[in-house]
């Protein structure tokens, strides 16, 4: 997704868009960090503000109409105000209107997001349509014990960023790493475009198998598609289930 920085209408409208060429037997679609705004590089905490929301403002009520519409879940993040404190919260959101949401635990602090948002306590996790699912945004994917699959307590981790294409090398190899390690399908999905501090987006964007595999194929709507196989996985794992031998440990805030 091409994401216009801080024009929300905008945004909005290109997922509508994107939605309605969508292939109607798309189970979930994943879009990057802080889809509707962009990610607000080196801006100020109180401009960011007027791009706040709360979960029942207009990005996630947007959402759920689509998710409705089209009998999909939506996948993504956007800028949230909570009792005064800002937070990059991820969503999940069903078709039924069911709703998830966890906020991004490490803040990139190269770009001031420590000094702008507050960082969350919980990973978010969800059932859907019989697969258990994971979620981290952008930062996250660099620290492997706050993605770590402890007793394969998910089948599918997703991954959201605003990743530039001057690092973007290790976010591709982060997923492949994320995705061996832990013995489940990644989703990583970036933005394209260019943010208010200058710096590119490539839209590089994948998912990856069990095995380090990228299994994404490009539809002529020019989205990007995975079929998964939670038998297959399941059937891997118990061939190879280096699940069993993980170190156990705590983290602490």
């Amino acid at each position: 997704m091409n994401i216009i920085w801080g024009d929300k209408a905008a945004n909005l409208d290109t997922l509508a868009s994107i939605m309605e060429r969508m292939h109607p037997d798309t189970d979930l679609l994943v879009l990057p960090e802080t889809f509707s705004t962009g990610f607000p590089s080196g801006a100020d905490k109180e401009s960011i503000r007027t791009l706040a929301e709360r979960n029942t403002g207009q990005t996630i009520d947007f959402v759920k109409a689509l998710a409705r519409k089209h009998n999909v879940a939506i996948a993504g993040t956007f800028i949230a105000d909570s009792g005064g404190s800002l937070y990059n919260r991820a969503f999940f959101i069903e078709p039924n209107g069911e709703e998830t949401f966890a906020d991004k635990r490490h803040l990139f602090t190269m770009a001031g997001e420590h000094n702008s948002f507050s960082r969350g306590h919980k990973r978010l996790k969800v059932r859907y349509r019989g697969w258990n699912i994971s979620m981290v945004v952008c930062y996250d994917v660099r620290f492997p014990a706050w993605c770590r699959n402890v007793h394969n307590e998910y089948d599918l981790l997703l991954a959201v960023a605003n990743w530039p294409t001057v690092r973007v090398d290790a976010w591709n190899k982060l997923l492949i790493a994320r995705a061996i390690e832990n013995e489940a399908y990644v989703c990583g999905v970036d933005c394209r475009g260019t943010d208010t501090a200058g710096f590119e987006y490539d839209g590089s964007s994948k998912a990856i198998d069990f095995k380090g595999k990228e299994i994404t194929v490009k539809g002529d709507d020019g989205l990007l598609y995975a079929s998964l196989s939670l038998e297959k996985l399941e059937r891997f794992r118990a061939k190879f289930p280096a699940w069993q031998d993980a170190d156990t440990f705590t983290l602490h805030d």
